[in-house]
């Protein structure tokens, strides 16, 4: 495994039915349960989100077998399948919310013809970050920032920190893109509104050379075995894009 930070994407943990689409956005939880068990068993640093900044800007030094575990849109199922799971380890997490979805479905599904699973209520998350549970932006809307008008994109990442943070009642540092969609534009609306660390899509370790707002993940799937997300950690370390960074970041990682 590269000398780098692998962060997992998953999105809903669970139990599904067989499918064949839009399987990026499922999890098994047997499955989930047999991978935090293998990072247990055998040693790996699970770092918060907090942690892996600090990495990435130089003010800690990465360990090895280093992995961040982040789960995307805020799910009801998190609480049901995978906190418990998290607990039994004492593996820190971070959970990306869609600040005007909280406590509604995940209507987007329903453009797919799929069910449309809850989010989590304020309440819920009230209570998981009371129990440690790590939150952070993923826009007030769950639209894809690169396909819209620059003033849209300062509002979704703006006023999702500023709904969060009133609900949370502490400063919200982490965003995430939602769809993994992202420009030079929704990259700089993030820096403005403060943030300090935002993931992508982009399949990567994450390392020092990165922009600490476009670090990459890796995404767990419904297909996804043990030794497939094992191959995910150990040799798929190369992104099918080039990253996207601010210029500052691009100069240092070139030089």
């Amino acid at each position: 495994m590269s000398h780098g930070i692998n962060i997992l994407m998953y999105h809903q943990i669970g139990e599904f039915a067989p499918m064949k689409a839009h399987r990026s956005t499922y999890c098994r939880v047997d499955r989930f349960a047999a991978q935090m068990a293998w990072l247990h068993r055998f040693g790996y640093h699970v770092l918060s989100m907090d942690e892996v900044l600090a990495c990435v800007t130089g003010e800690m030094a990465i360990p090895e077998r280093a992995v961040a575990l982040t789960f995307d849109d805020g799910y009801e199922n998190f609480y049901e399948h995978a906190w418990p799971v998290l607990q039994r380890y004492q593996f820190p997490a971070m959970v990306y919310l869609i600040a005007g979805l909280i406590g509604k479905p995940s209507e987007w599904f329903a453009r797919d013809g799929r069910d449309t699973p809850p989010l989590m209520s304020a309440e819920r998350i009230r209570q998981l970050r009371r129990e440690g549970c790590d939150f952070g932006g993923h826009s007030v809307n769950h639209v894809k920032l690169a396909e819209q008008d620059s003033a849209t994109i300062r509002r979704e990442v703006s006023d999702c920190k500023a709904m969060l943070e009133d609900l949370l009642g502490e400063v919200v540092p982490h965003f995430c893109y939602p769809y993994g969609s992202h420009d030079i534009r929704a990259v700089e609306a993030v820096a403005e509104a403060g943030y300090t660390c935002a993931t992508t899509c982009l399949r990567a370790p994450a390392t020092p050379a990165d922009d600490p707002l476009t670090l990459p993940r890796k995404a767990v799937s419904y297909g996804d075995t043990l030794v497939g997300v094992l191959w995910k950690m150990h040799l798929k370390n190369t992104s099918k894009h080039p990253p996207i960074r601010r210029a500052e970041f691009a100069l240092s990682a070139g030089s």
